[in-house]
């Protein structure tokens, strides 16, 4: 594993859904829980409004579909040879809320490609096993090093994008063999742990659990929408405002 001075977060900002206030305060929230030095990427198509402290790059190439160019299959770019970074990289949704110290995602499991061990509702959990599926909304990996995710992806390309859905299942089909979840209090999904049950949501706030490094808002609502207050489509959606929010998120 590379030394801390080649340490790198790396972020993906593409359309329209995510302004560049989300790269900004990712940037900020990275600077007050990782130690320099490190870099901070964002890969985008958009880079007007991004804070100059933010190195900015126009996203890496990858042949897709134009729909596909929209959703999570475009992360593989991250596996091509010729990204501008080298070392470990520590690749981070927009949509994620950091609450605690970061290093450590530096030196888990250094041979390693850490992953989220994605998550399932109540439901799914009471009927059986919890799928050996990543998310991708935290993961490292060693920067124009793994490149057989990016080769395998343009062996198999057709079939992956037939047979894997969402996109992070393909994801963690190519690095099975370098794979290891996080550690499960490190990282947080805010509508599994931070939410209350129906119909406990509509009384009280959602909580921040203990330990907790990350909070990844996969789906809705993302965090501007947590903390103000949420109301879905369905009485489980519905959140009461998450304060704690506006002290991480910043």
């Amino acid at each position: 594993m590379s030394t801390a001075t080649s340490r790198t977060i790396v972020t993906l900002k593409w359309g329209d859904r995510y302004g560049p206030e989300y790269v900004n305060r990712l940037a900020s929230s990275v600077r007050r829980h990782l130690k320099p030095p490190y870099r901070f990427v964002c890969f985008t198509d958009k880079p007007e409004g991004i804070d100059s402290a933010v190195e900015t790059f126009p996203i890496p190439e990858i042949d897709l579909p134009e729909p596909q160019m929209l959703n999570g299959w475009r992360k593989l770019c991250l596996f091509r040879s010729d990204l501008p970074i080298e070392g470990p990289a520590l690749f981070l949704d927009l949509d994620i809320v950091i609450t605690g110290p970061m290093d450590v995602f530096f030196e888990y499991e250094p041979t390693k490609i850490p992953i989220i061990h994605n998550w399932v509702g109540l439901q799914k959990k009471l009927l059986g096993k919890r799928p050996e599926i990543g998310n991708s909304s935290v993961f490292r990996f060693e920067a124009n090093k793994e490149t057989f995710v990016w080769d395998q992806f343009h062996n198999e390309k057709a079939w992956a994008m037939a047979n894997f859905h969402p996109p992070q299942t393909y994801l963690t089909h190519c690095i099975r063999p370098k794979m290891v979840y996080w550690p499960e209090a490190w990282v947080r999904s805010f509508k599994r742990h931070c939410r209350p049950c129906f119909p406990l949501n509509f009384f009280k706030e959602p909580r921040l659990p203990e330990g907790t490094k990350i909070v990844a808002f996969h789906g809705r609502p993302d965090p501007d929408e947590a903390l103000r207050g949420y109301t879905g489509k369905k009485p489980h959606h519905h959140t009461r405002p998450a304060g704690w929010i506006g002290e991480h998120w910043r």
